[in-house]
């Protein structure tokens, strides 16, 4: 009995079950962390290109590829996939003064 009831529960953020096949929602969730990776990654391409047309090439793909990740981001926020709780003012500015503090301890 307990573990039909977990079995039941649906849990935030996740799709119910459906057999073997994939939603829209996890095929889009899917491409999303596909291009969170390709972005480190040619992040660190980037960082290590020795010739300048290849930083450029690298640069330009690392750019589409932020551009893809956050218009996947957008459209799964529209269609309320991927919610997010709004911070509050006052921890904003307790994270602002906490980081301006660190930032002062730097020699440059």
């Amino acid at each position: 009995m307990q573990n039909q009831q977990a079995g039941q529960q649906q849990v935030t953020g996740t799709s119910p079950l459906q057999g073997p096949q994939m939603s829209d929602r996890d095929f889009i969730n899917d491409i999303l962390a596909t291009e969170k990776y390709l972005t480190n990654s040619y992040n660190t391409a980037v960082n290590e290109a020795s010739i300048e047309e290849l930083y450029q090439l690298q640069m330009k793909h690392l750019n589409d590829t932020h551009q893809a990740a956050r218009d996947l981001y957008n459209l799964m926020q529209q269609k309320g996939w991927y919610n997010i709780e709004p911070a509050e003012s006052q921890k904003i500015s307790q994270k602002t003064a906490q980081f301006a503090e660190y930032r002062s301890q730097f020699p440059y």
